[in-house]
């Protein structure tokens, strides 16, 4: 499987504009920002939510989100996702006939960027997920995919104020999500991976984002055992990984990282003293 099937389009004039002003020299400079625009999603004929996003791949973020929040099942049967971009306006329709009036009307939003999820949805039938007991972590894999990731092209590295997540296999990142919101982030790749019919055994996901609760839930719920970070950990987060048996890797920059669950999973195949930090550092801001 090639890397980066998926990748972040920079250059995409759709996602950013140029903005002037001055630096700290009181120099007058251009630069760019990241375009973020309301979508309304809709599942059949409901109104569910309106969510600030960058405004690319739509039906991923629509699906991913459904899937998320125990709106859509996993054997759904979609018989259509219509956009307007003019409207803003993305419906999800099923086979299966689905009325959430009652659910939306309690929702305790998470700390998510721009638009948090609700924490309540997400978190039914957490206790009843089983992951993967064969899955496996090598160190060369975490650095490998440190340094490919950091390098690839992005609207972080462009503009900034960005949150990224990717799905990875072994040492090769497959699909790159962006968003302004971290959530937004991992919805598209949960989408990718339902309309691709993409199964989660021997994936991996990084996140340029912090490990709270949420990413934890989201992740054990797309049924992925091993979760890396460049950032670092909430204490709820890490008290959820170790109760779904998640393999958590944090501060992962250059050589160094902290496993605070999960740690069984790990193999030790690298030295460590062959991989210098400087380029990593150089690209690996933190997110938070």
């Amino acid at each position: 499987m090639k890397e980066f099937q998926l990748a972040p389009a920079p250059d995409d004039a759709r996602l950013t504009q140029q903005v002037d002003g001055i630096d700290q020299s009181g120099a007058q400079v251009t630069t760019r920002v990241v375009i973020e625009q309301p979508l309304t999603l809709y599942l059949n004929g409901q109104e569910i939510v309106t969510m600030m996003t960058i405004g690319d791949h739509p039906d991923c973020l629509a699906v991913g989100y459904l899937l998320n929040q125990n709106m859509l099942r996993s054997d759904d049967k979609l018989t259509g996702i219509d956009y307007d971009e003019e409207l803003a306006v993305v419906v999800v329709r099923t086979e299966r006939s689905t009325d959430f009036e009652e659910k939306l009307k309690k929702k305790t939003l998470t700390s998510g960027c721009a638009q948090g999820t609700a924490f309540g949805d997400i978190m039914e039938h957490f206790d009843e997920i089983e992951l993967p007991g064969d899955a496996v972590l090598k160190t060369s894999w975490i650095y490998g995919l440190s340094r490919k990731i950091n390098q690839q092209p992005s609207l972080y590295l462009t503009a900034g104020a960005i949150h990224g997540c990717v799905l990875c296999e072994e040492d090769r990142p497959l699909i790159y999500m962006e968003d302004v919101g971290r959530h937004n982030a991992i919805d598209k790749i949960a989408g990718w991976m339902f309309l691709n019919n993409e199964p989660a055994r021997g994936k991996i996901f990084y996140t340029t984002g912090r490990l709270t609760s949420e990413m934890i839930i989201k992740t054990v719920r797309m049924g992925i055992p091993i979760l890396i970070s460049r950032s670092g950990f909430t204490a709820w987060g890490v008290d959820l990984a170790r109760q779904a048996k998640l393999t958590v890797i944090g501060r992962a920059k250059g050589k160094r990282f902290l496993c605070l669950a999960g740690e069984d999973r790990l193999i030790f195949d690298a030295d460590i003293d062959s991989h210098a930090d400087s380029h990593a550092a150089k690209h690996a801001d933190s997110h938070d």
